[in-house]
Protein backbone atom coordinates (compact mmCIF):
# COMPACT_ATOMS: atom_id res chain seq x y z
CA UNK A 1 0.00 0.00 0.00
CA UNK A 2 1.40 3.80 -0.73
CA UNK A 3 -0.62 6.78 0.06
CA UNK A 4 -0.58 9.55 -2.50
CA UNK A 5 -2.39 12.76 -0.90
CA UNK A 6 -6.06 11.33 -0.70
CA UNK A 7 -5.59 8.80 -2.89
CA UNK A 8 -4.58 5.38 -0.87
CA UNK A 9 -2.64 2.60 -4.11
CA UNK A 10 -2.64 -1.01 -3.40
CA UNK A 11 -0.49 -2.60 -6.05
CA UNK A 12 -0.62 -6.40 -6.59
CA UNK A 13 2.71 -7.82 -7.71
CA UNK A 14 3.40 -11.60 -6.69
CA UNK A 15 6.11 -12.02 -9.92
CA UNK A 16 3.56 -14.54 -11.35
CA UNK A 17 0.20 -14.27 -12.48
CA UNK A 18 -0.93 -12.06 -9.28
CA UNK A 19 -3.68 -14.76 -8.66
CA UNK A 20 -6.12 -13.68 -6.67
CA UNK A 21 -5.37 -16.42 -3.62
CA UNK A 22 -7.23 -16.26 -0.17
CA UNK A 23 -4.58 -14.25 1.05
CA UNK A 24 -4.73 -11.38 -1.79
CA UNK A 25 -8.63 -11.33 -1.39
CA UNK A 26 -7.77 -10.60 1.98
CA UNK A 27 -5.29 -7.97 1.74
CA UNK A 28 -7.01 -6.25 -0.49
CA UNK A 29 -10.10 -6.08 1.65
CA UNK A 30 -8.21 -4.74 4.22
CA UNK A 31 -7.03 -1.78 1.90
CA UNK A 32 -10.88 -1.09 1.14
CA UNK A 33 -11.80 -1.01 5.21
CA UNK A 34 -8.57 1.32 5.42
CA UNK A 35 -9.75 3.78 2.78
CA UNK A 36 -13.35 3.70 4.20
CA UNK A 37 -11.49 4.34 7.78
CA UNK A 38 -9.91 7.12 6.40
CA UNK A 39 -11.80 10.15 6.26
CA UNK A 40 -8.28 11.70 4.09
CA UNK A 41 -8.81 9.42 2.28
CA UNK A 42 -11.03 9.93 -1.29
CA UNK A 43 -10.03 6.92 -3.48
CA UNK A 44 -8.92 3.25 -3.84
CA UNK A 45 -6.49 2.49 -6.67
CA UNK A 46 -6.23 -1.26 -7.24
CA UNK A 47 -3.02 -2.19 -9.60
CA UNK A 48 -1.32 -4.34 -10.91
CA UNK A 49 2.48 -4.40 -12.51
CA UNK A 50 3.57 -3.78 -15.38
CA UNK A 51 2.00 -6.24 -17.97
CA UNK A 52 -0.18 -7.69 -15.45
CA UNK A 53 -3.13 -6.92 -13.57
CA UNK A 54 -4.51 -10.56 -12.70
CA UNK A 55 -4.72 -13.87 -13.89
CA UNK A 56 -7.80 -14.74 -11.84
CA UNK A 57 -8.13 -17.74 -9.17
CA UNK A 58 -5.02 -19.81 -8.42
CA UNK A 59 -4.94 -22.76 -10.84
CA UNK A 60 -2.59 -24.49 -8.54
CA UNK A 61 -5.12 -24.33 -5.73
CA UNK A 62 -8.16 -24.96 -7.73
CA UNK A 63 -6.46 -28.15 -9.42
CA UNK A 64 -5.33 -29.37 -6.13
CA UNK A 65 -8.78 -30.94 -5.75
CA UNK A 66 -8.53 -29.88 -2.15
CA UNK A 67 -12.21 -28.73 -1.56
CA UNK A 68 -12.25 -26.48 1.85
CA UNK A 69 -9.12 -24.52 0.17
CA UNK A 70 -10.71 -23.97 -3.50
CA UNK A 71 -14.14 -23.22 -1.19
CA UNK A 72 -12.18 -20.40 0.76
CA UNK A 73 -10.30 -19.06 -1.95
CA UNK A 74 -13.92 -18.80 -4.42
CA UNK A 75 -15.57 -17.66 -1.20
CA UNK A 76 -12.68 -14.92 -0.40
CA UNK A 77 -12.67 -13.66 -4.03
CA UNK A 78 -17.04 -13.62 -4.06
CA UNK A 79 -16.07 -11.65 -0.59
CA UNK A 80 -13.86 -9.19 -1.99
CA UNK A 81 -16.23 -8.72 -5.32
CA UNK A 82 -18.93 -7.98 -3.22
CA UNK A 83 -16.89 -5.40 -1.25
CA UNK A 84 -15.41 -3.19 -3.70
CA UNK A 85 -18.78 -3.05 -5.49
CA UNK A 86 -20.53 -1.77 -2.08
CA UNK A 87 -16.90 0.24 -1.04
CA UNK A 88 -18.29 3.98 0.59
CA UNK A 89 -14.98 5.39 -1.63
CA UNK A 90 -14.70 4.98 -4.82
CA UNK A 91 -12.42 2.03 -5.99
CA UNK A 92 -10.29 2.39 -9.51
CA UNK A 93 -9.24 -0.62 -11.12
CA UNK A 94 -5.80 0.68 -12.82
CA UNK A 95 -5.47 -2.11 -15.63
CA UNK A 96 -1.69 -2.53 -16.12
CA UNK A 97 -2.29 -5.55 -18.33
CA UNK A 98 -4.07 -9.04 -18.60
CA UNK A 99 -6.90 -9.08 -16.37
CA UNK A 100 -8.41 -12.97 -17.07
CA UNK A 101 -10.86 -14.52 -15.08
CA UNK A 102 -11.38 -13.27 -11.18
CA UNK A 103 -8.71 -10.94 -12.46
CA UNK A 104 -11.46 -9.54 -15.23
CA UNK A 105 -13.85 -9.73 -12.47
CA UNK A 106 -11.96 -8.07 -9.95
CA UNK A 107 -12.22 -4.70 -12.89
CA UNK A 108 -15.82 -5.23 -12.77
CA UNK A 109 -16.26 -4.87 -9.67
CA UNK A 110 -14.39 -1.44 -9.83
CA UNK A 111 -16.21 1.76 -9.76
CA UNK A 112 -14.06 3.05 -12.24
CA UNK A 113 -11.24 1.13 -14.79
CA UNK A 114 -8.83 2.32 -17.19
CA UNK A 115 -6.59 0.14 -18.39
CA UNK A 116 -3.90 -0.02 -21.57
CA UNK A 117 -4.65 0.35 -25.46
CA UNK A 118 -2.52 -2.34 -26.12
CA UNK A 119 -2.72 -6.03 -27.24
CA UNK A 120 -3.96 -7.15 -24.01
CA UNK A 121 -5.83 -10.14 -22.59
CA UNK A 122 -8.59 -8.76 -20.78
CA UNK A 123 -12.37 -11.54 -20.38
CA UNK A 124 -13.56 -14.40 -18.19
CA UNK A 125 -11.93 -17.67 -19.70
CA UNK A 126 -13.46 -20.02 -17.23
CA UNK A 127 -15.30 -21.94 -19.83
CA UNK A 128 -12.47 -22.02 -22.02
CA UNK A 129 -10.56 -23.61 -19.23
CA UNK A 130 -13.47 -25.98 -17.85
CA UNK A 131 -14.39 -23.88 -14.81
CA UNK A 132 -17.94 -22.73 -14.14
CA UNK A 133 -18.80 -18.96 -13.19
CA UNK A 134 -20.18 -18.66 -9.51
CA UNK A 135 -23.28 -17.17 -9.27
CA UNK A 136 -22.12 -13.87 -7.85
CA UNK A 137 -19.58 -13.94 -10.78
CA UNK A 138 -22.72 -14.12 -13.19
CA UNK A 139 -24.51 -11.40 -11.60
CA UNK A 140 -21.66 -9.00 -11.78
CA UNK A 141 -20.96 -9.60 -15.15
CA UNK A 142 -24.38 -9.19 -15.98
CA UNK A 143 -24.28 -5.73 -14.27
CA UNK A 144 -21.46 -4.47 -15.44
CA UNK A 145 -20.78 -5.73 -19.09
CA UNK A 146 -22.33 -4.31 -22.28
CA UNK A 147 -25.16 -6.56 -23.28
CA UNK A 148 -24.23 -7.07 -26.90
CA UNK A 149 -21.04 -8.60 -25.54
CA UNK A 150 -22.06 -10.39 -22.29
CA UNK A 151 -23.21 -13.49 -24.37
CA UNK A 152 -19.53 -14.22 -26.16
CA UNK A 153 -17.59 -12.65 -22.98
CA UNK A 154 -19.19 -14.89 -20.50
CA UNK A 155 -20.77 -18.34 -22.38
CA UNK A 156 -17.90 -18.12 -25.06
CA UNK A 157 -14.88 -16.93 -23.11
CA UNK A 158 -13.92 -14.27 -25.24
CA UNK A 159 -10.86 -12.64 -24.51
CA UNK A 160 -10.54 -9.10 -25.33
CA UNK A 161 -7.60 -6.24 -26.16
CA UNK A 162 -7.66 -2.81 -24.51
CA UNK A 163 -9.84 -1.27 -27.17
CA UNK A 164 -11.94 -4.19 -27.28
CA UNK A 165 -12.70 -4.46 -23.34
CA UNK A 166 -13.71 -1.01 -23.40
CA UNK A 167 -16.37 -1.59 -25.89
CA UNK A 168 -17.90 -4.90 -23.97
CA UNK A 169 -17.38 -3.18 -20.17
CA UNK A 170 -14.58 -4.62 -18.86
CA UNK A 171 -13.07 -0.81 -18.98
CA UNK A 172 -13.99 2.52 -18.88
Amino acid sequence: LERHGRVLVATMDDGRANAVSTALSGALRDAIDEAEGDADIGALVIAGRPGRFSGGFDLGIIRSGDEQAIRAMVDGGGALIARAYGASVPVVAACTGHAVAAGALLLLACDHRVGPDADVKIGLNEVAIGLTLPDWALAIAAERLSRRHLQAAVANAQLYDGRGAVAAGFLD
